[in-house]
């Protein structure tokens, strides 16, 4: 959490950073870091609420204390290697551009055009039978969403309830910046791939 609120205080482009919680701990460690604090209801403090209903409820609140801002950044804290660096690169497209919104991504570890599933237990192609054995630079290149960066218009989230909005302007990342922290396993490389930066 320290890391994105970091980056977005160095960035020219955001004007303010608060962080949504309900957790004392969580809150104190985001005030020392120079985050503004929103308290987050009950109702959203599950690990399983989507981060629309979160950003929602924050901009509510901020309404009604007379705040209103023109856009609105989404810095999701298991992404601690976005740096301001690439918020102001990301933004700066995205802000001389038509777009209606920005998401940062990073080249696929594994074509879709290449996976299974499994249907009563036996494996199936997930796309199509035909590009299964399908060498990777015959394929369209395709990319996933890293979790870094979304951006788009308040009036925008607020109409769609959704961060990519048409149409959307990606912002490419490499994959050493874009461990998405989700296991003990990815914080694991987080810290490594950290201390090798300031080394």
């Amino acid at each position: 959490m320290a890391h994105s609120i970091e980056a977005a205080l160095a960035c020219p482009l955001v004007t303010s950073v608060y962080v949504s919680s309900e957790d004392p701990e969580v809150r104190e460690v985001a005030s020392q870091h120079g985050a503004e604090i929103l308290e987050r209801s009950a109702e959203l403090a599950g690990d399983d609420v989507p981060n629309v209903a979160v950003v929602r409820e924050a901009l509510g609140a901020l309404a009604a204390n007379g705040l209103s801002f023109e856009h609105v950044v989404l810095l999701q804290p298991t992404s601690p290697l976005r740096s301001a660096r690439h918020l102001q690169a990301c933004l700066t497209a995205y802000l001389g551009s038509s777009a209606a919104s920005t998401v940062s991504v990073c080249p696929a570890e594994h074509h879709p055009a290449t996976m299974l599933t499994i249907r009563e237990g036996l494996a199936a192609p997930y796309g199509g039978a035909d590009t299964l054995d399908s060498r990777r630079r015959d394929l369209l290149p395709v990319f996933r969403q890293n979790g870094a960066i979304y951006g788009l218009s308040v009036e925008a989230f607020l109409r769609e309830l959704r961060f990519i909005v048409a149409p959307c302007l990606p912002y490419i990342m490499g994959p050493e910046e874009s461990v998405d922290v989700d296991e003990p396993i990815d914080l694991s490389l987080a810290e490594l791939l950290l201390r090798s930066a300031r080394d």
